[in-house]
């Protein structure tokens, strides 16, 4: 019979000696580094390490040992690299980011756009973050609020980017990678739908019901009681509602927040109509400026990886080494490449960190693409 013990033994002394070679391997690497940084070479050699996986799949004695040896090495390449872009940084080898600190956002003066109409949650996110004096306007599509950022006939631009029950405001995503606009800032609005109409109007006369899409789908359990009543989509919830004070018919109502039906002279027909209590939207202000306030807590980041296995694994891992929390990760598919995707990643950090700039860099460095979005 096979002593256990023993066998732990065994493993445990050849456990000591893995670790001693891996630290041993480790100093080599600041050997690596300090080549690299006296002769501008590049950390990441993607051939050479993909030479030496291929030769130690090959030396396995079988096809179980070979993927797990091949995971292993993925790994303390990884480690090594890591640890070579932390000494490039320590010596200013590392890209500089191209953004720039500051005490506090400017307001007073500015100009701000978002996308609807008066009432909307969106102006009512802009007045939240901005104040009610603010000087702001409104534009028909989130593209042609980022053309006015980009044009600079607009200082900031307020757009949806995040809905608690709904999920991401996935075009604008895309228009965040298609302009070179930054996140400067974030307001979260509480969406507490009504149900509302022109004055007068009973439940009775309701035939059709204005809004958004997701304002619809967040107060699908109300609509549910009133099936014959018709759904129709609108652009956004206060257009909705001006539509119907324009028409005062009394056969139509729309679905939209307190503040409209108060702007739009509508009346209250049924309160709180959402289906979730915590239903809140997230927007964020977008500037052209790369610029972000010196206690920003969040940084933003969209990237691209080859189409390989363990390429996202192996980007996910900057964030375990510099020890930074991801908050939130996103994919969209790449227009034109089928089933290759565009990553967006939320974590915890500021721009002026170390500890980000050592995986930024990295990120970098290893991904076929990527962009910060903004650090607020």
């Amino acid at each position: 019979m096979i002593d256990l013990l023993e066998i732990r033994k065994e493993i445990d002394a050849i456990d000591a000696n893995i670790q001693q070679l891996f630290e041993k391997r480790m100093e080599l690497s600041r050997g690596v580094a300090e080549y690299k940084i006296n002769n501008d070479m590049q950390v990441f050699d993607k051939n050479r390490e993909l030479e030496k996986l291929k030769v130690f799949r090959e030396r396995a004695n079988n096809e179980f040992n070979a993927h797990g040896i091949q995971e292993l090495f993925q790994q303390i390449m990884g480690m090594s690299r890591k640890f070579q872009y932390q000494m490039l940084n320590e010596h200013g080898k590392m890209e500089k980011l191209p953004f720039q600190a500051v005490d506090a956002l400017k307001k007073e003066g500015m100009k701000v756009v978002y996308q609807g109409v008066e009432g909307a949650y969106s102006h009512g996110a802009t007045t939240a973050f901005f104040g009610q004096d603010i000087d702001s306007y409104h534009v028909e599509a989130w593209r042609d609020a980022m053309e006015d950022i980009k044009s600079g006939k607009a200082d900031y631009a307020v757009l949806p980017i995040e809905n608690s029950t709904a999920g991401s405001v996935y075009d604008n995503y895309d228009l965040l990678s298609q302009y070179d606009n930054q996140i400067v800032g974030e307001q979260i609005i509480k969406c507490e739908h009504v149900l509302m109409g022109v004055p007068g109007t009973k439940l009775a006369d309701i035939k059709t019901v204005y809004s958004h899409p997701q304002a619809l789908m967040q107060c699908r359990v109300f609509l549910d009681e009133h099936k014959d009543w018709k759904q129709m989509q609108y652009t956004n919830t206060a257009a909705a509602a001006k539509k119907v004070m324009e028409e005062g018919d009394k056969t139509q109502a729309a679905i939209a927040s307190k503040y409209t039906a108060r702007y739009y002279g509508l009346e209250v027909l049924a309160d709180k109509v959402y289906t979730s209590e915590n239903n809140s939207t997230r927007f964020i202000i977008v500037a052209k400026d790369k610029i972000f306030v010196k206690n920003a807590k969040k940084i933003s980041i969209c990237l691209e990886l080859p189409h390989e296995s363990g390429t996202l694994y192996n980007i996910l891992s900057h964030f375990i080494y510099n020890n930074l929390n991801m908050t939130k990760i996103e994919s969209r598919p790449i227009e034109q490449r089928n089933w290759e995707y565009r990553f967006f990643i939320d974590f915890d950090g500021n721009l002026e960190d170390s500890a980000v700039q050592n995986a930024l860099g990295g990120i970098a460095q290893e991904a076929s693409w990527m962009k910060i979005y903004g650090n607020y």
